[in-house]
């Protein structure tokens, strides 16, 4: 945290008809809260705080994002948010005022007033950070989490660094998932054995996560806890163990995992959590995840009804690049699964959306996702690997974005790289919604590799999977036709024809386009005896 920040006791900056209460970590207007996230927040403080003064890009990312490198639109963007918050438009609002390829300043009076609950919190011997807000962080928003110090249970010896190496390693790894707000170690440090409701009220945060260590000679335990602080419910659980010689092995599993955890746990939650709202006050968020939630339906009812709650997402804020990514998404399944009357409009609009995407934050994984996968459907998988490359370097732990890239390695040949690539995501998220998706790559991969038996017993396995489309029928027949298998390839057969009856050979080698030549020949002249 930039050292000009001012960790004084907690304050109500007074301007215009706003108050800004860093103690609530809110903004009012007239008396009335005004909905805003937390790093909007942490931005309009820091530059109150310095008011009548230059405030340079790279002092804002130090402050709301801890150094991590951030797009000039994602700033922006949050700069557009602040204004918004305050009834702004243009540049030369009547308080935030822009300086040209400098930064931005705040300008107009401003009165101070300590809060009655900083002498209170600093007489509790708790450290004061910046911003304390007094509540828990509500429903719906963007998400927000802490990681705190994790508890040994007994004596740790050797391995008391544990306490604060691994939730640092954590912080660290979570921190590439670019749609959570994760509190930086130097906050989240400073309440070890603080209970979690009290830890989320200090910092502002929806979820906190908690650990133990237990040394039992020769091995060590380590359980990991993500609960809500709304009403100190469990979201996620696990235990890992193993040798103590082979700790740091176990690190790199736990940080996998919670990541992994991570970009499933929390957005089901949070569409739980925003189907209980009234569907008319949705914000831009929850709108989000719903729409998440619809589209790993995969199908048509289900692919429309995400297609809207994205829409509604982008209209509440425009500056969202995870739910451009998601219309992108739904476009992508419509020309995919000829879920669209128009294909080729379908494809146009799924690369448009993924464009517009990373115009507002290019260090998005899903972006580059659905970027990457945009290209699938013009059959350009050079393109398309650069894409999921740049994917799974933002976010080594991105199973979606590894399998997609998989993906793109098997149909280009790659076998062994792409069944390496399906096998790590299968791995790092074995209960995902495209489960079925990487069995059926895991299928085509020994299919092109002309293991047809093989290729046959993962399609069998991917098309009865949960959540699994018409076209991973259509690879189950055709396996099952290349491995002599004829009862199964005509049941397939079937399924497909009640499931997609106008879906023909071209739909299949356009959704797949296998590029070694004999095996797209083979599975050509299976799909011709199959009568499709």
């Amino acid at each position: 945290m930039a050292s000009w920040l001012s960790y004084a006791a907690a304050m109500v900056y007074q301007f215009g008809c706003f108050a800004l209460d860093s103690d609530r970590f809110e903004l009012r207007a007239e008396g009335k809260p005004v909905p805003v996230e937390p790093q909007v927040l942490w931005l309009l403080l820091a530059l109150v705080q310095r008011r009548g003064r230059l405030v340079t890009k790279q002092q804002l990312v130090d402050v709301v994002w801890a150094g991590r490198p951030v797009a000039d639109a994602t700033l922006a963007s949050r700069i557009r948010s602040v204004r918004r918050a305050l009834g702004e438009e243009g540049r030369h609002g009547v308080h935030i005022h822009t300086v040209h390829g400098q930064g931005w300043r705040f300008e107009g009076e401003v009165s101070e007033a300590q809060t009655p609950s900083a002498a209170k919190v600093a007489s509790a011997g708790v450290p004061h950070p910046a911003v304390t807000p007094a509540e828990p962080a509500p429903v719906g928003g963007r998400p927000s989490i802490a990681v705190l110090p994790f508890t040994s249970m007994g004596s740790p010896g050797k391995l008391a660094a544990l306490e604060l190496a691994l939730p640092h390693d954590l912080i660290t790894e979570i921190s590439r998932l670019r749609w959570l707000f994760v509190i930086a170690r130097g906050s989240s440090f400073r309440l070890a054995g603080s209970p979690v409701a009290e830890a989320a009220r200090l910092l502002g945060v929806r979820y906190v996560l908690r650990g133990t260590i237990e040394v039992a000679h020769p091995g060590v335990i380590i359980g990991v806890e993500l609960v809500d602080s709304v009403d100190d419910s469990i979201v996620w659980a696990e235990r890992f163990s193993g040798p103590v010689d082979t700790v740091h092995e176990l690190r790199a599993r736990i940080a996998g995992s919670l990541a992994t955890a991570l970009d499933i746990r929390i957005p089901l939650h949070e569409a739980t959590q925003a189907r209980l709202a009234v569907s008319e006050h949705l914000d831009a968020w929850s709108a989000y995840h719903l729409g998440l939630q619809q589209m790993y339906r995969f199908d048509r009812q289900g692919n429309g009804a995400a297609g809207e709650y994205f829409g509604q997402a982008v209209a509440l804020d425009p500056g969202f690049a995870r739910a451009h990514a998601g219309l992108s998404f739904v476009h992508f399944q419509n020309a995919f699964l000829h879920l669209g009357a128009n294909r080729e409009q379908q494809v146009l609009a799924a690369r448009a959306a993924a464009e517009r995407g990373l115009e507002l934050d290019p260090l998005d994984p899903f972006v580059n996702f659905t970027m990457g996968r945009s290209f699938w459907l013009q059959g350009d998988l050079e393109t398309s690997l650069g894409w999921l490359e740049r994917a799974t370097q933002l976010s080594p732990n991105f199973a979606q974005g590894i399998y997609a890239r998989g993906w793109a390695e098997t149909l280009s040949g790659a076998v062994e790289a792409g069944r390496r690539q399906v096998d790590l995501a299968l791995q790092l998220s074995p209960i995902d919604p495209l489960h079925y998706a990487m069995l059926g790559t895991r299928a085509l991969a020994h299919l092109i590799a002309g293991e047809h038996a093989a290729s046959a017993d993962w399609a069998d396995r991917a098309a009865r999977a949960p959540g699994a489309h018409v076209m991973i029928s259509m690879i189950a027949a055709v396996a099952n036709r290349l491995a002599g298998r004829e009862g199964a390839a005509h049941h397939w057969r079937e399924r497909v024809r009640q499931r997609g009856p106008g879906l023909r050979q071209a739909d299949f080698l356009s959704a797949f386009p296998i590029r070694p030549e004999p095996s797209r020949r083979a599975v050509s002249e299976a799909l011709a005896q199959l009568g499709f």
